[in-house]
């Protein structure tokens, strides 16, 4: 009996190890992701303003009420989805275009270019900013002093409602696209030579053999940096806008992330920030999915 016992208590154990494995990762994801959606998915339910002296108010659905008929709420909305379109470029249609046509390069010239393209990722948002800021001055900056110096107006990168938001959206890819080329060129090097050779003993020329073989191997990896320029991209841009813009001209530059943060820490609404919390992690999930999907039919692979 007891060496049953002993017998049974091993293998609870022995199906209990898997989970003690998984539990350095899962428990940070329980701390710091769940435990802090969990938190604000409950005060979306209350209306608060951070005082430790103010009871917080139960007012049910209310918050998700008001929030979606605010006029602000939408044109976040929408700017968030030029964020991420106006990204896709910097972040995908660029990185692939530097990987695939710099590849033959000498293994020298090719590591210092991308270490000078990776510069800008290494700089602090802030800094960066503050330097954009310098460079993009209407009156003294560098920018608008060449523009002058060729003849045209000068340009108000920042003041300028239909000029603004693209501006955001440079500066954002400016900082992003020496990651993205790193990625892409990796994934560039790793094709298989002999799959390049065997095109080019078919008569490939080096545009055939780009759409034919290259892109096709590489659409794994883009369907990666798309996934993360979609899901990531308007997130990324919010150190800007917060330095640069604050959301403005006129709301041209504000998104989803900074009207988070403005109706937690600008307007002290609490339970606003929480519902434009949950209702934006809902559609970043449905948005993961279909992505998720896409990708596993899109992405194709040489094995």
């Amino acid at each position: 009996m007891s060496g049953s016992i002993r017998i049974g208590r091993a293998n609870r154990l022995a199906g209990a190890l898997p989970w003690l494995y998984l539990l350095p990762v899962v428990l940070p994801l329980i701390v710091w992701v769940y435990e802090p959606l969990g938190e604000a998915a409950w005060l979306s339910f209350f209306e608060w303003d951070m005082l430790p002296d103010t009871a917080k108010r139960f007012v049910g659905w209310a918050n998700y009420r008001n929030l979606l008929a605010l006029p602000k709420l939408w044109k976040a909305v929408g700017n968030t989805v030029i964020y991420m379109l106006g990204l896709l470029p910097f972040s995908v249609v660029i990185p692939f275009a530097i990987a695939i046509y710099t590849q033959d390069l000498p293994a020298r010239f090719r590591n210092i270019y991308r270490v000078l393209i990776f510069v800008p990722m290494i700089v602090a948002p802030v800094v960066a900013a503050a330097v954009w800021r310098w460079l993009l001055d209407p009156a003294h900056g560098l920018v608008n002093r060449l523009l002058i110096g060729a003849g045209f107006e000068p340009v108000r990168f920042l003041t300028d409602p239909h000029v603004a938001i693209w501006t955001i959206i440079f500066i954002t890819g400016w900082k992003l696209i020496g990651f993205a080329t790193l990625i892409a060129a990796a994934a560039n090097a790793a094709i298989n030579p002999s799959l390049i050779e065997a095109a080019k003993l078919d008569g490939a020329g080096p545009w055939a053999i780009i759409r034919r073989v290259r892109l096709p191997l590489l659409s794994s990896t883009a369907m990666l940096l798309v996934t993360m320029s979609l899901l990531l991209g308007a997130q990324w841009s919010f150190a800007y806008i917060n330095a640069l813009t604050e959301g403005g001209p006129l709301g041209a530059t504000i998104n989803i992330y900074y009207l988070l943060w403005d109706f937690g820490f600008s307007s002290g609404a609490v339970g606003w920030s929480a519902s434009s919390a949950v209702l934006l992690f809902v559609a970043f999930a449905l948005l993961a999915m279909g992505l998720i999907r896409l990708s596993d039919r899109l992405s194709f692979h040489d094995d």
